[in-house]
């Protein structure tokens, strides 16, 4: 609203009046945006080459499963070049018309990171991936690695109206924590209450974690996907664990052979949000014979935002 200075006041009341209708038809627009995010649901998109294969066994309800992972049919038989290029039918690059590199400001940085679809709004959801140590936002846009897995992804988000962001940023502590949440604070205001998950993979569960952990950011948490990452003993005390507190949705997929990371302390995290909040809204998959990056190229995205959607985190 801009205020003329022509030497008279200024209509105050009608100011008021104008201020007071914006308010009262502001949460409607909130609810009715919020209400059609919660009827949101993934269409299929080339599910018969990366859904699930064998469950070799069920846990806790069905929420932690055993999947069939073989190296020499999941990597060697998928890609067209073993872990740098997959098979063309496992890509479509139709994504590529709508992504773009873009650049968001925190605190005097400038910082670069790959979207794809609604990156100016409104998206219906929001889709971000947080790399690990070494990497940068040019992991998350690969369509071509981890089998066409970033790439699904890509396409899925795309096709429901939503924004995929896989974002560069400082580090993993407080700085990267600030950055993330100013990066998601604005999409969250370019579209009210359209959904957000944030996945991480590898040491970027620190950032997932942190996030999770600050009251302002996971309020904007609809779900948090970890991929071969860490735990969080901490949050096992956040107001997400508290009788009647927000539930925010967690997926966690994990290799049996990971070196880095043993997947029996993703389980005992696992048991624990579980025996403190019975019915938590909580996923395991573990890839049996899987590695370190296995979740990466194997988790079943649509299968996981649709659980996360109906799971309603937001």
């Amino acid at each position: 609203m801009t205020v003329h200075h022509s030497g008279k006041r200024p209509a105050i009341a009608g100011i008021r009046a104008s201020l007071a209708l914006l308010a009262a038809l502001l949460p409607a627009c909130l609810l009715a945006t919020a209400a059609s995010a919660a009827g949101l649901s993934l269409p299929p998109y080339k599910d018969a080459l990366f859904q699930y294969g064998t469950i070799l066994e069920t846990r806790a309800d069905g929420d932690f499963r055993v999947v069939d992972y073989d190296e020499m049919r999941d990597i060697n038989g998928r890609d067209e070049v073993p872990e740098r290029k997959a098979q063309g039918k496992y890509v479509s690059l139709k994504t590529k018309r709508v992504e773009d590199h873009l650049t968001y400001k925190v605190g005097g940085r400038s910082l670069k990171y790959v979207g794809a679809g609604a990156t100016k709004g409104p998206a219906k959801l929001i889709v971000l991936y947080l790399h690990g140590q070494n990497g940068t936002r040019f992991q998350g846009a690969d369509d071509w690695t981890f089998g066409g897995n970033f790439n699904r992804v890509k396409n899925l988000t795309v096709a429901a109206g939503g924004a995929y962001l896989s974002p560069d940023f400082s580090d993993f502590e407080a700085t990267g924590t600030a950055e993330i949440k100013a990066l998601m604070q604005d999409y969250a205001a370019r579209s009210p209450g359209a959904p957000i998950f944030v996945a991480c993979g590898s040491y970027g569960g620190k950032l997932c974690w942190s996030l999770a952990r600050d009251p302002e950011a996971a309020s904007m948490i609809s779900g948090l996907i970890l991929l071969g990452s860490l735990n969080d003993p901490g949050f096992l005390k956040t107001a997400a664990m508290k009788p009647g507190g927000r539930k925010i949705p967690i997926f966690i997929g994990h290799g049996s052979r990971d070196p880095i990371i043993d997947w029996k302390t993703q389980q005992a995290f696992f048991d624990s949000v579980r025996k403190k909040s019975p019915g938590y809204p909580i996923q395991f998959v573990l890839f049996q014979n899987g590695n370190h990056g296995t979740p990466i190229r194997m988790t079943d995205w649509r299968e996981t935002l649709n659980w996360m959607l109906a799971a309603g985190g937001k």
